[in-house]
């Protein structure tokens, strides 16, 4: 029976894991959990990110990008892209057509591994159902 998310892991070279923590721990907020000579886990609600020294050139599949739950999307890019990271779709409103509908605040941001980052703030009735709070 799947509970739900446990990690979402990613590569990075050595260089870049010093940058990696400060975009998700100081910029971003989130508790790094685990420590260990080649890696962390960094807490992120509702799931964790591994993030791990490796070969950040082999793909081993893909992932389109992941999105946080955020209480303010404009406030957050605003502070992301002040702080040198690529802001490059919003902030903007978009509504999921859904049933039903999802409306939602969002903005998309590159991280320090390359990695596309969804500032997602759900409007939506059932907003939050998913988050620890």
């Amino acid at each position: 029976m799947i509970r739900g998310v446990h990690h979402i892991s990613m590569n990075c070279f050595e260089e870049q894991l010093p940058e990696a923590k400060h975009f998700y721990s100081d910029l971003l907020g989130l508790q790094i959990v685990r420590e260990w000579p080649k890696g962390i886990m960094i807490e992120a609600g509702n799931c964790w990110i591994e993030i791990m020294i490796g070969d950040a050139n082999c793909l081993k599949g893909a992932v389109r990008h992941f999105a946080f739950y955020v209480d303010d999307t404009d406030e957050t890019a605003a502070r992301l892209s002040e702080a040198g990271y690529e802001l490059f779709d919003g902030p903007r409103d978009i509504c999921i057509a859904s049933e039903p509908p999802v409306p939602a605040r969002i903005a998309f941001v590159r991280g320090p591994l390359g990695e596309e980052v969804e500032l997602f703030n759900d409007r939506s009735v059932n907003a939050g159902r998913f988050i620890n709070n």
